[in-house]
């Protein structure tokens, strides 16, 4: 029988300004653990995605993430106070419970990449 384990997971999200868009990341408390070219891989814990040097207008604002975690409204407190619409013009919305049954809320970043930060409430 063959191993079909999977390590890992990730998806590129594309930047329009590839250096704040580091920056917005590593405020909200992800690590630039490496760059390699035009490609810089960011991790929190055990969880990364691979930022691109790449901009398309069409497709970062069709690029949608779900972040699931256990506590949205510290995700949220946490957003807010690290102050990335002030300092990066970006959009948080309000945590709101979903009737699919998910306390969340939305950040779009920089480059217009929408972000789901989410928890299951049922």
């Amino acid at each position: 029988m063959s191993n079909l384990a999977i390590t890992e997971i990730k998806s590129f999200i594309p930047s329009k300004n590839f250096a704040e868009s580091q920056r917005f990341y590593q405020a909200l408390g992800f690590e630039v653990a490496s760059v390699f070219g035009e490609v810089a891989y960011l991790k929190r814990e055990n969880h990364a995605f691979l930022l691109q040097n790449y901009y398309n207008v069409e497709h970062a604002q069709n690029t949608m993430m779900h972040l699931l975690v256990e506590d949205a409204n510290s995700w949220f407190n946490h957003v807010k106070a690290s102050q990335v619409e002030q300092n990066f013009s970006c959009k948080v919305s309000e945590l709101t419970e979903q009737p699919w049954g998910m306390l969340e809320f939305c950040v779009v970043d920089p480059s217009g990449v929408l972000w789901r930060i989410a928890q299951n409430i049922r």
